[in-house]
């Protein structure tokens, strides 16, 4: 398979908040520096919670500023920084909803970080909110996640799984002519790293990384996983409607995945331009 090129790199400095676009980052073992670095905390139901449970969180945006806390703007316009005395006042007014807002802990506090109580105590149902699938659509796979039925998110991190997501170009346009009628927006699906491949390469090339290591720039990536998606790809986001038809066609074309999930091996500095090389 021809090497794909990274076209761009993406940051959210708060959970489940729109990002940023960078031209070049540093990889490191947690990622991009200041991605995830904050998350909310559910004052009703506990735990620190995403747009899975709280999807109004999508139509949010954070930009990393120069003191690491990052600045928030919420949909009309008006701005608070994460620093802010008051930021958990005015986002819990803003969301309609009680919420804090927190950096990253340390990862030994295990509380911290433990799943608030679920929505439903049927442990199916409540898989399948959490993944937009409808009764006789499959669950995705998660023997790679067991850590977290127990942990919003992996202790002293709030990436979802693994500190960085690819996803391609191609992907979205093969999703696209699938299903003209729903918007397949990269900022629905929120990878780190977007690639363009080639042409020729597949309806879905990235699948085809899973299991390689690759080096780009002076950093080494293990891809590890598919990225199985949930029902976050559906939420209003940004200008983008709410849209459950998302999830439906992903099902359908690719069995509820889109992109993949790698870590790094070998920290380094990456650049949009680079071009992505197996080892």
């Amino acid at each position: 398979m021809s090497a794909p090129e990274l076209i761009e790199i993406r940051r959210y400095p708060v959970k489940s908040m729109l990002g940023e676009t960078l031209q070049s980052a540093f990889l490191g073992e947690k990622g991009i520096p200041g991605d995830r670095a904050w998350a909310t905390r559910d004052e009703k139901r506990g735990g620190i919670r995403g747009a899975k449970q709280i999807p109004q969180l999508m139509r949010f945006q954070a930009r990393h500023m120069d003191d690491a806390a990052p600045l928030i703007t919420a949909p009309d316009g008006e701005s608070c920084a994460a620093s802010a005395q008051d930021v958990n006042q005015w986002l819990s007014v803003k969301l309609d909803h009680p919420v804090t807002l927190w950096p990253i802990l340390p990862a030994d506090n295990v509380e911290h970080y433990r799943r608030g109580a679920p929505d439903n105590e049927d442990f199916e149902q409540e898989l399948r909110t959490v993944f937009g699938r409808l009764p006789g659509e499959p669950l995705p796979d998660l023997s790679e996640f067991a850590e977290l039925l127990e942990f919003e998110s992996p202790p002293g991190t709030y990436f979802d799984a693994f500190p960085l997501m690819l996803m391609s170009r191609q992907s979205l346009a093969t999703l696209t002519a699938a299903a003209p009628n729903s918007k397949f927006d990269v900022r629905r699906f929120r990878p780190n790293l977007l690639l363009d491949f080639p042409d020729g390469t597949g309806a879905y090339p990235e699948q085809a990384l899973v299991g390689k290591v690759l080096r780009l720039g002076d950093a080494v990536l293990e891809v590890v996983s598919t990225c199985p998606r949930c029902s976050m790809t559906t939420h209003a986001t940004a200008d983008l409607p709410r849209d459950t038809d998302i999830m439906r066609h992903l099902v359908q074309q690719t069995g509820g995945n889109l992109g993949i999930y790698a870590r790094v091996v070998e920290p380094g500095h990456a650049q949009a331009g680079q071009i992505l090389e197996t080892v």
